[in-house]
């Protein structure tokens, strides 16, 4: 699932280099946290976060064979 999101976000960004992804798992869940360059945060996020709903929507949709939830949250 890292591999996927880091795919998804490196083209979008001024800094791919910067690009991490780091996980937490919990009873029902798994928590992936992204965080990128701080001047790519507009570009993550979007209008509206738009381009962030879109993301997610992507790795829900690959995460939805597994038994836990999958959360996907952008941290600066």
């Amino acid at each position: 699932m890292k591999e996927l999101i880091e795919t998804i976000v490196k083209p979008l960004v001024e800094f791919p280099e910067d690009v991490r992804v780091s996980s937490q798992e919990e009873d029902h869940r798994i928590i992936y946290q992204l965080s990128v360059n701080k001047s790519d945060m507009g570009k993550v996020i979007g209008k509206q976060g738009r381009v962030a709903k879109a993301i997610r929507t992507v790795v829900y949709a690959a995460g939805s064979s597994q038994a836990k939830k999958i959360f996907l949250e952008i941290v600066e």
